[in-house]
């Protein structure tokens, strides 16, 4: 009998991850026999990779409390309509992938209401980083089964927590498999050996189109002053934002062009990323592209973070969290300048710099465990779901 599994997530980061885990799905259940049907909240990849979409959530996100209230009304209607369908359609399993508070509200809905199917966290809210909110934290554990946890600490704290938490290491490791080299990249683009060349990741939210593409192209149009002949490359994350992305080139004068298809192919290209934090500094490090990172926030809403949540993070990237130690520059908030990101940038194009920041990165990685975390999930899943399954410990 068809097995219907549901995964919910949000945007473009976890519509990734949750592709990834989409084609694991249906590859190990094509060869043990077993029919299943994915059904998600997600975005194009995810739908490309086999799962019916019952609604679109890549374009509805957002980081911070003012920056939220614009997609507040699209997110709840999107969630009404998921929890409707699970009511009507009980699946046989739910998977929630990162996406912080709407998970939560999707998985406490579950409990309460479907509370024989069971529910696993993939990718958990980071909690265990910022651990200000100890409600949320029990929400999570309340609503999960189990949890597959993609750092080591993070499986750590959520077992401290009475979770049932396993490490088996970042989907990431995986899909840098089939990741460009650099000579290949650098082809395709059309950018000589020995040029220059800078990827700018400023926004895969709307709101950094606002708070952080400024910085970033300043940031870059003050390299170009000490580097005439440097390229910057500019993937886009999101075809609405072409448009934004376009005029601040034009209107910082930069040697710069927005490159179509996978932004991996401008990352292996580049000489050095100036990128927001977020799940592609990590793709970063594992292409061993030495990085500058920034993050910012509407000033009400760090105002309230840091003077009424009193929050306290030591690192925001994934390649500083792994190990909870410095292996890349991060300039939060007031510390992110155009000046701040250049002198920094410029620091790390020289090859004493480069060459300690891909040692960090190699540390780093072996931290993350070896390939394979999605195919590891899957089984498992399909395990849970009564399928037998050829042995491969977690």
């Amino acid at each position: 009998m068809k097995k219907r599994i549901f995964i919910s997530t949000g945007e473009v980061s976890g519509d990734l991850q949750g592709a990834l885990l989409v084609k694991s799905l249906y590859s190990h259940a094509e060869k043990i026999g077993a029919e299943i049907e994915v059904l998600a909240l997600g975005g194009d990849r995810m739908e490309a990779a086999g799962a019916r979409l019952l609604g679109k959530t890549t374009e509805i996100g957002s980081m911070g409390i003012v920056e939220g209230l614009p997609y507040l009304f699209p997110t709840l209607s999107v969630q009404r309509r998921a929890k409707r369908h699970l009511r009507e359609n009980p699946p046989n399993m739910v998977v929630m992938i990162d996406y912080s508070d709407p998970n939560i509200s999707i998985g406490l809905y579950v409990r309460k209401h479907l509370p024989t199917v069971p529910t696993v966290y993939f990718i958990a809210p980071q909690e265990w980083v910022v651990a200000i909110n100890q409600k949320k934290t029990q929400w999570i554990v309340q609503i999960s089964d189990y949890i597959y946890s993609i750092f080591p600490l993070e499986a750590e704290y959520y077992k401290s927590k009475g979770a049932n938490a396993i490490f088996v290491g970042h989907p990431l490791v995986d899909r840098m498999k089939s990741a460009p080299d650099r000579s290949t990249s650098r082809a395709k683009l059309g950018i000589s050996p020995d040029q220059t060349a800078i990827v700018l990741l400023p926004a895969s939210r709307q709101q950094e189109i606002k708070y952080m593409m400024p910085v970033i192209f300043k940031a870059a149009q003050q390299i170009q002053e000490k580097i005439p002949e440097v390229r910057f490359l500019v993937p886009l994350s999101l075809e609405k934002y072409r448009s934004d992305i376009a005029q601040a080139i034009d209107d910082y004068q930069l040697q710069a062009e927005i490159v179509e298809g996978s932004p991996l192919d401008a990352i292996a290209a580049a000489d050095l990323a100036i990128t927001k934090s977020g799940t592609v500094n990590l793709e970063i490090a594992l292409l061993n592209v030495p990085q500058v990172i920034m993050y910012r926030l509407s000033p009400l809403t760090f105002w309230i973070a840091k003077n009424i949540l009193k929050l306290k993070v030591q690192f925001v990237s994934p390649p500083n969290l792994v190990n909870m130690k410095v292996i890349v520059p991060e300039f939060i908030q007031d510390d992110a300048t155009p000046e701040s990101l250049a002198l920094s940038s410029l620091e790390l194009l020289k090859p004493e710099n480069r060459e300690k920041t891909i040692a960090g990165y190699q540390e780093m990685r072996e931290t993350l465990g070896g390939e394979g975390a999605c195919d590891r999930v899957a089984r498992s899943i399909l395990e849970h779901l009564g399928f037998e399954v050829s042995r491969s410990r977690l």
